[in-house]
């Protein structure tokens, strides 16, 4: 038996046979031209069926994984079309004489090894981007197929990496696990990972990709990030026990479906789901949710290459709130910037641009944007219970500019004789200074949702994509849980709500602790719902407390 340690994507336990996916990375020779307008001709031919190869994934990955997962092949579209790729293309064509396939592979390492020397993580990752693309188009060129992992059993599918691309074709119905010894637990691959609910390990140490592997009895543990392969008969026999304990948890939770969330002493907690898109609101049916404590805007804007309209929005926001049926639906205004970009924003560049021009600080310079989000929110809140959540405040003067532009809004629609609600309105708590003015800021709002994720960054000084630092990244730091706790207190002082929307409040460990500071709400993964319900059911508050304090 060898035993193999990654970092987790996906929980659970996966047990079948192993099958080593290699990608048909073809080896590229450099060939003299006779012609380079020919040569050309060839490659924008391999470039339009790799556009057209990639708006099949899209359909694809829009059918099974939702339309903010399929974004990347879109994004691959337009990598196709960049005009520097092009350009450098063309460029070595011409000036050298050689075939397509020689340039493109050239311009491939380029710029993949360009993106990788960069600091930020997000253009690292487009390194991987970069190198699928490359490889799509050399395959085009040489009219062989683009890497597909095929395997006619339920197999866990082990991997140097996996690109979107590859993950996505996939048949899931034949496919238990992967395990990859490249990749980040931020990648787009594991994002896809966590939305098919595939048990999976990235960055797994050691990893052989060859005969003593393939074809061998495997098993990942998502929980604890191990891969096993090989095992003996005892571990094999206890990890499919905690298969089967795993499967009763399960069916035991949908017995806690339609019960209220209430602690053993009557404290009651709103027990609420985030989301990215409306895709997902059969699995927020499905776990039972309160209410949506978080929907994500910015993936309306970064699916498309261009503005949404206020038609296009207003349509999934009502959409959102007819089907969620009067419970709370808590729409989080635009949050494009730092790992989150659109080219059509035209964006300039920043040295440091998690702490630059992002969030509502977009909206705030750039009010037609907003005005139109706006618009879209207000007209959507007279179909259903929605609030509207701004993200990344700092001061009681944003607030304030924001309920003007709010009033300019409604103002407008009136005279259009525009049909409109008056949904709540709240801040995120993200920043250091948003929780130090907590209590100035309660008193001009409904509500507070605090976002751990960016608080947990900025308050530790701690770039959260950057995994070299992971070891550092503490978001149970007491600074952290001081805060959470100040914020709930101003807000209960001002007789207003305050909820946890970030990755904390998922976090099982902490739902006493969350309770005992006297939070209102979590907004955590569908999938949390009920397990979180089963601990809050069972708590006594005043008890913990007692024991907690003394």
């Amino acid at each position: 038996m060898r035993i193999y340690d990654g970092k987790s994507v996906f929980g659970g336990i996966a047990i079948g046979r192993i099958h080593v996916y290699k990608k048909g990375e073809q080896q590229v020779s450099r060939r003299r031209i006779e012609d380079a307008d020919v040569e050309l001709c060839r490659y924008e031919e391999a470039k339009a069926e790799a556009i057209r190869q990639l708006a099949e994934l899209h359909d694809k990955a829009l059918r099974e994984i939702g339309e903010a997962n399929a974004a990347i092949f879109e994004m691959h579209q337009i990598m196709l079309d960049d005009e520097d790729y092009n350009g450098s293309v063309e460029n070595i064509v011409r000036s050298q004489m050689v075939n397509a396939e020689y340039a493109v592979a050239t311009t491939g390492d380029n710029f993949s090894q360009m993106f990788a020397a960069m600091e930020d993580d997000y253009m690292r990752e487009r390194a991987a981007d970069v190198k699928d693309i490359s490889e799509r188009l050399i395959a085009a060129l040489s009219g062989q197929e683009h890497g597909h992992a095929a395997t006619e059993e339920p197999s866990i599918i082990v991997a140097d990496d996996l690109a979107p691309s590859e993950t996505v074709q996939l048949d899931k119905n034949l496919v238990l696990s992967f395990v990859t010894a490249q990749g980040s637990t931020n990648s787009h691959t594991a994002i896809l990972a966590r939305t098919m609910a595939i048990p999976a390990l990235v960055s797994t140490s050691g990893l052989p990709l060859d005969d003593t592997v393939d074809g061998k009895m495997g098993i990942v543990d998502g929980t604890n990030g191990v891969f096993y392969v090989d095992p003996d008969e005892e571990t094999l026999g206890a990890m499919r026990a905690n298969q089967r304990e795993e499967a009763e948890k399960q069916g035991l939770l949908l017995t806690l479906k339609g019960k209220e969330n209430v602690t053993l002493d009557g404290q009651k907690l709103m027990l609420y789901a985030n989301i990215g898109n409306i895709k997902d609101l059969a699995t927020v049916l499905q776990n039972d949710a309160g209410g949506i404590g978080l929907f994500r805007s910015e993936f309306i804007y970064l699916e498309k290459d261009r503005f949404p309209t206020e038609e296009e929005q207003f349509q999934i926001y009502k959409q959102v709130a007819e089907t969620m049926a009067g419970k709370r639906v808590i729409i989080r205004t635009l949050d494009i910037g730092a790992d989150k970009q659109c080219d059509y924003f035209e964006m300039e560049k920043e040295e440091n641009p998690a702490l630059g021009c992002r969030a509502i600080r977009i909206c705030l310079t750039r009010p037609e944007i907003f005005k139109t989000q706006l618009r879209a929110l207000f007209r959507a809140s007279a179909f259903g219970k929605i609030a509207i959540m701004y993200p990344m405040i700092t001061s009681v003067s944003e607030v304030r500019r924001i309920k003007e532009i709010a009033e300019e809004v409604k103002e407008e629609l009136r005279e259009q004789g525009v049909l409109f609600g008056e949904p709540e309105q709240g801040v995120m708590i993200e920043t250091p200074a948003a929780v130090m003015v907590s209590d100035m800021l309660a008193p001009e709002v409904d509500f507070f949702s605090i976002g751990t994720n960016d608080l947990t960054q900025y308050t530790l000084a701690i770039d959260r994509q950057n995994t070299k630092l992971d070891d550092f990244y503490d978001p149970h730091h007491p600074a952290v849980l001081r805060m959470i706790s100040m914020v709930v207190e101003n807000a209960h002082k001002a007789g207003i709500w305050a909820g946890i929307c970030g990755e904390l409040g998922a976090d099982q460990t902490l739902t006493r602790e969350f309770l005992a500071m006297g939070v209102d709400e979590l907004s955590v993964s569908p999938g949390s719902i009920l397990p979180i319900r089963k601990i809050v059911i069972e708590t006594n508050v005043e008890e913990y407390r007692s024991k907690t304090r003394s």
